[in-house]
Order: C-alpha cells, then sequence, then structure tokens
C-alpha cells in the first residue's frame, strides 16, 4: 500500500515546506496544525499540502508526523495570506508562518478548574475551621477551593480533609470564557449628523459583504472611534468577527472603557504583555470563533479567525505599525492585503492620513469624512 506523504511548513527560518508521511489511521488535511520531528526536538507545524510524487531518493528518510492537534486548521485564507506577505517581503515562509503559530506550545487541553461543594453528612469529628467552612457551602453552590478557604480563613488543607471524609466534593468544572460576546444593541450612541451619515455609510459597506477598503478621515475628537463601533455592531449582526488594530502604546483602558460602554463588555485583548498560557487561549478562541472582537497590536492580524468579517487599523499613519525584526512588515499594508484575500471590509482611521502607498491587491475604494 502507497504510503501517503504530505508537506508541512514549520515555523523556521526556511521558505521550505517538509515533507512527512502520514500514520495509518490518522487523518490529516491542508491546515491541520500537527507535531512533527524536527532534527532532534519536536516542532509545530502546519499540513501545507499533498505531497504525490515525493523524492525517490528520501523514501527511507521521511519521518512519520507525531500528532495531530485537537485545534481548528488554519484556514486557506490565511494559508493564501501566509504565501503573499512570505513573497511581498521576501522573507521566509516558515518565519511567517511562526507568527501564525507563535503560541503553540500553549495550545494543548487547557488546565482543569476544579471546585467543591457540599455532598455529604457532617463529619464525624468537628472544628472551629470546619464549621466555617460548611457555613460557607451551606448553600450548595460549586466554589472554587481557593475561594472558600479564603471567605473561611482556613488553610486548603481543611478542606481537603472534608473531601477526604466525603463531606464535600469535587467536580470538574468548564474553562472560563475567554470573553462574553459583545451586544451590538447595548448602548445606541448618539451622533452627530456627520458622523451618522459615515457611520450608516460604513454599516451600508459591511452589510454588503465583499472586500473594500475605506479610509475614515477626521480631525482628533471628531468621534472616529464611536463611527467605525457601528461598522463593528453591523458585522457582529451579521455574526463575523472583527480585528482592531491599534499601536501598542494606545492599547489604553480608556480604549478598552469606551468600548464596553458601547457594546456591554471588554474586548479581547492581544498585545506583547499576554503570558504565554493567555495567547494560548485567545488564539484558540479566535479560531473557534469564541472571541467575536479583538483589540490588539500588528501581530493580532495573523491570529487564525474562524469567520473574520471586518478589520479595522486605527490611527492607522502610527509608524508603529511597522515591524522591523526578523519579518520586516507593515501591518496597515498587510491588514488591506488580507482583508482583500478573505473578501471582506477593511477601515483606515486617522486623523492625519498616509500619504504612502498602500500595498494591495485590489485598490482601496471608499473615503469617508
Amino acid at each position: 500500500m502507497k504510503r501517503r506523504v504530505v508537506d508541512v511548513l514549520v515555523p523556521v527560518a526556511l521558505d521550505q515546506a517538509y515533507s512527512y508521511v502520514v500514520p495509518a489511521g490518522m487523518d490529516v488535511a491542508p491546515g491541520d496544525v500537527v507535531a512533527v520531528p524536527l532534527g532532534t526536538r519536536e516542532a509545530l507545524g502546519v499540513v501545507w499540502a499533498e505531497n504525490a510524487n515525493p523524492n525517490p531518493r528520501l523514501d527511507n528518510r521521511l519521518k512519520d508526523i507525531a500528532d495531530k492537534l485537537d485545534v481548528p486548521p488554519l484556514k486557506g485564507e490565511l494559508r493564501k495570506f501566509v504565501d503573499w506577505v512570505s513573497n511581498y517581503t521576501l522573507s521566509p515562509r516558515g518565519m511567517i508562518v511562526r507568527m501564525a503559530l507563535r503560541m503553540g506550545e500553549h495550545l494543548g487541553p487547557a488546565r482543569e478548574r476544579v471546585g467543591v461543594r457540599l455532598a455529604g453528612p457532617h463529619p464525624k469529628r468537628m472544628t472551629a475551621a470546619r464549621n466555617r467552612v460548611l457555613a460557607v457551602c451551606a448553600d450548595g453552590l460549586v466554589r472554587m477551593k481557593g475561594e472558600i478557604a479564603e471567605e473561611a480563613g482556613v488553610s486548603p488543607g481543611v478542606i481537603d480533609g472534608l473531601i477526604d471524609e466525603g463531606t464535600l466534593e469535587t467536580l470538574v468544572l468548564p474553562p472560563d470564557p475567554v470573553a462574553p460576546a459583545p451586544d451590538p444593541e447595548f448602548a445606541q450612541p448618539d451622533l452627530s449628523p456627520a458622523q451618522q451619515a459615515a457611520a450608516d455609510a460604513l454599516r451600508e459597506t459591511v452589510g454588503a459583504g465583499g472586500y473594500s477598503a475605506t479610509l475614515l478621515d477626521g480631525v482628533t475628537g471628531s468621534g472616529k472611534t464611536e463611527v467605525y463601533y457601528e461598522a463593528v455592531a453591523r458585522t457582529l449582526e451579521r455574526e463575523r468577527q472583527v480585528v482592531i488594530l491599534l499601536p501598542e502604546i494606545a492599547l489604553t483602558s480608556q480604549f478598552m472603557n469606551r468600548f464596553q460602554a458601547r457594546f456591554g463588555c471588554l474586548p479581547v485583548e492581544w498585545h506583547s504583555a499576554l503570558s504565554g498560557p493567555e495567547r494560548g487561549r485567545i488564539w484558540k478562541a479566535a479560531a473557534t470563533g469564541e472571541a467575536r472582537v479583538v483589540v490588539g497590536a500588528r501581530s493580532a492580524l495573523f491570529l487564525p479567525f474562524s469567520e473574520l468579517g471586518l478589520i479595522v487599523v486605527d490611527e492607522e499613519h502610527d509608524q508603529g505599525f511597522k515591524q522591523d525584526d526578523r519579518v520586516h512588515y507593515q501591518a496597515r499594508d498587510m491588514a488591506v492585503v488580507r482583508a482583500s484575500l478573505g473578501k471582506l471590509p477593511v477601515v483606515l482611521a486617522s486623523a492625519t492620513p498616509s500619504m504612502t502607498p498602500t500595498a494591495s491587491v485590489e485598490a482601496p475604494s471608499t473615503v469617508t469624512r
């Protein structure tokens, strides 16, 4: 029986993909995230293509894929984007896919959350500490062990003893959601006639679907954010995801609070200060569609959104969108390209629009002032 061979792109500074044998019983397809042996170590990679005619000289040297990760595959649109950025920036494809998998070591199963609740009769031996724990748990609600210990003023050992005696029981809880879903109707804005006209134009553009590039031009304090929030709202109504790119210095609590006031919850944040596990959870939430709106720095553009419907680049003129480390790119330009490849709208907002040309598969189409 002929072995099945696929090409896997791994996050190293090379342009080529490596060929691997698909083990019997494993089903993989382009876009799947897999673990593969790479030299003396194991690395994550993405199945890039079938290889119907592997090099016969390498037949006895091809290694098997070690594992297939239980995460959504990278969609074709993102894989095309990786190839496009590689060709445009003259960077190895492995370094581009590295940006799409840079949190890969944290893509395993989420750490289990264990709750505790009252389940059985009181223990034979009672103490003041145990009495306080039982008083906290008397309502039968599930609580985290640390929460009970803090509220009752006891050590975790007291709770463990009650679990061993069957008075309390443990339950595995579902993981915390990365973020609640924003509500597009939470707070309707009070817009001026000019703002309303711009918002209506953006809502119409988003509603029509397909690729478009719109410049939202207005002086500082003119309400550009409130206007493009209406494009965000329309995208949410269409049950699509949104990514809002900001210069990292502009990722402030003020912006987050304005978003919360409009949509009733905070957006998902993506920036360099996140821990590895946090990045892994957000990566997976973007890939599954759980994260409906992501606000982040330039690297958020490479997240594997499952149903991306709108890209917003705020302060598009800002030099903070330039990446000068390893892969050199301008995130504003790449946002237009990703929108074009994904056939979705992109909004560029600025008080001082850039005069430099924007790289694009298609030309920008609309200016809204």
